[in-house]
């Protein structure tokens, strides 16, 4: 644990070649209108691209570098909030861009209401680039957490009886968010897993009896830059990390598959067609290009729900993560 002065609040950004967005960010971190003292950690697992001479470049920032073997999504943001300094450890992915000057106040306001509000949520907005199928998957995710001019709270209780209710009160993402440092150190951590480290902390919070909320003001700029043949794949890893840590996802029929790539296509069409976003000529770019995302969705989804998630060959053949060698 870092000897430094304690302050309000660690902003910890974890770091694997991320030059496209990083100096954004930190640009964006500088400008918060948050009235308490901050401290900016990345961590680093092995950069090679500019990464590192672009956090040199912030000198307010504390750089700590671990070996690319040694990254994990839950143990490194275990080990920030060990070098963190903060009350609150607030976390970033090395793409999530916060959207306003009031990001970081937005997102710790919630824990004044409760003491027993231990993990906290914020908004992504996708990027103006990102293809309609995921640009519209993220905006109705999070439109269903609650409105953004207040906050939602979440917890367990009589109501919550069986497992669609659980998983739907329990959804936890890491790109943007905030924990109390204690917490994360004393009482749940995040668990050393492959994938879903967020899914199962928000989980576990609510199952030892916390509560978590969502901050639909503290919004960040966030949607993944991919290609089709990354996004399949980023979907057979999604939907296999899940199934590894316990969530009980069915095997997909060769119909079902089907129907969903249809109802998808003809949803988006729609949507396409009524997004005040896009241009007439950029309309008919996607009418022609999102399809294909569709069909590759359904048949990576179904392929994930049927493969033996103990066979570690077919399980890295699949995967984004192990062709990029890692993630952050």
């Amino acid at each position: 644990m870092s000897d430094a002065e304690p302050v309000d609040v660690t902003i910890a950004i974890l770091t694997y070649n991320g030059e496209e967005y990083l100096a954004r960010i930190l640009e964006m971190i500088r400008r918060q209108d948050y009235p308490g003292s901050v401290e900016v950690l990345v961590i680093d697992s092995g950069s090679t691209d500019r990464t590192l001479s672009i956090v040199r470049s912030f000198p307010e920032v504390r750089l700590h570098e671990i070996p690319n073997s040694e990254f994990g999504h839950g143990r490194t943001r275990n080990l920030a909030a060990q070098l963190a300094t903060g009350r609150f450890v607030a976390y970033l992915t090395h793409d999530a861009i916060p959207a306003s000057e009031s990001w970081l106040r937005e997102l710790l306001a919630p824990f004044e209401l409760d003491e027993k509000i231990v993990g906290v949520m914020g908004k992504q907005i996708p990027r103006p680039g990102c293809f309609p199928l995921l640009k519209y998957e993220i905006k109705g995710v999070f439109a269903g957490f609650g409105p953004d001019f207040g906050t939602s709270v979440f917890y367990k209780d009589d109501f919550v009886r069986d497992e669609g209710v659980m998983g739907a009160i329990s959804f936890y993402s890491d790109v943007n968010s905030a924990a109390r440092r204690d917490f994360l150190r004393d009482v749940v951590p995040y668990r050393d897993v492959r994938y879903a480290e967020d899914q199962l902390f928000g989980r576990d919070l609510l199952e030892a009896g916390y509560r978590k909320a969502y901050a639909g003001r503290a919004a960040v700029e966030h949607s993944n830059d991919l290609t089709r043949a990354e996004y399949k794949r980023r979907v057979f890893d999604e939907t296999v990390g899940l199934r590894q840590i316990g969530f009980p996802i069915p095997p997909m029929t060769k119909s079902a598959q089907l129907r969903l790539t249809a109802r998808g296509i003809v949803g988006d069409t729609l949507r396409i067609l009524r997004d005040p976003d896009f241009s007439w000529r950029r309309k008919l770019y996607w009418l022609a290009l999102n399809p294909p995302y569709q069909v590759v969705k359904w048949q990576s989804y179904r392929d994930s729900t049927l493969i033996d998630v103990n066979d570690e060959k077919a399980v890295r053949a699949g995967s984004l993560e192990h062709s990029r060698k890692t993630s952050a």
